[in-house]
């Protein structure tokens, strides 16, 4: 009972109840932290284009590729606390399937994403470069004084992370169907989603619009519009240049060069 194995274990299991009970209540206390996440997405209509290319360079079989840029203005700055590791996001676009069915779900597909992370992950605290910081100080006082005037400046000079605006932005990723065509599909939205990364917990992902859990809310504007993919690139020009060709050797084009 008094030996020195025994007391270890006491040890031991004093500090690993003692951690996990710090980390339960560190996890529960995101529950109490009010998320109010706001996102306006609007695809820009003038640049969307649909090509066609190989998926893979030995590829024989050419497929149709949906090029859409976005206008992206959220803020995520409500799902930054204490306990937000990172938080990873992405775009979705979400389109009916090549033969739509009441059975048939939607089909998806991401064309953007990036990862915001917190001032503790991107900054972490480092003890021996603020030991060595704090040595520095110690020589001088007015050293140390301007120090923390420019550092208490650098601090608020920074930005909150969660803070998203993007303009004309290009898509990560171009989208393709199953059956290899994608143009001219109409009813596609654009929608964004996240997943909140704390230290210690679950993950939490992305609640829509009018839904709530406690503190919590569903984001607003979280979707755009419905618009429809437009023809494939070069297909408009050759129906055109097809209409006039045929319009030429119409009958009424022969009575109009009869007559003149």
């Amino acid at each position: 009972m008094y030996s020195a194995s025994v007391r270890l274990q006491n040890c031991f299991g004093f500090f690993t109840t003692i951690a996990f009970c710090t980390a339960l209540l560190t996890a529960l206390s995101g529950l109490f932290i009010p998320q109010t996440p706001t996102a306006g997405i609007e695809p820009v209509l003038r640049n969307l284009q649909v090509v066609k290319g190989r998926p893979h360079y030995y590829s024989t079989k050419k497929e149709e590729y949906a090029h859409i840029k976005f206008d992206l203005d959220a803020d995520f700055t409500s799902l930054f606390n204490w306990n937000t590791k990172q938080l990873f996001v992405w775009i979705t676009a979400t389109y009916p399937s090549s033969n739509p069915s009441p059975n048939t779900p939607l089909s998806q597909a991401v064309i953007w994403d990036t990862i915001i992370s917190s001032h503790s992950q991107s900054h972490p605290f480092n003890p021996l470069l603020y030991a060595i910081e704090c040595f520095r100080k110690v020589g001088s006082e007015k050293q140390a004084r301007a120090k923390t005037k420019t550092f208490s400046k650098k601090e608020v000079s920074k930005p909150e992370p969660g803070i998203i605006r993007l303009k004309n932005s290009k898509p990560k990723y171009q989208i393709t169907d199953i059956s290899g065509i994608i143009s001219e599909r109409s009813n596609v939205t654009l929608g964004i989603g996240w997943n909140v990364q704390p230290w210690v917990g679950a993950l939490t992902w992305t609640m829509d619009e009018g839904k709530e859990f406690g503190k919590w809310k569903g984001v607003k504007r979280g979707r755009s519009k419905s618009f429809n993919l437009p023809p494939l690139k070069g297909k408009s020009s050759s129906t055109t240049s097809e209409i006039a060709i045929s319009s030429e050797n119409s009958p009424e084009a022969a009575r109009a060069s009869a007559v003149s």
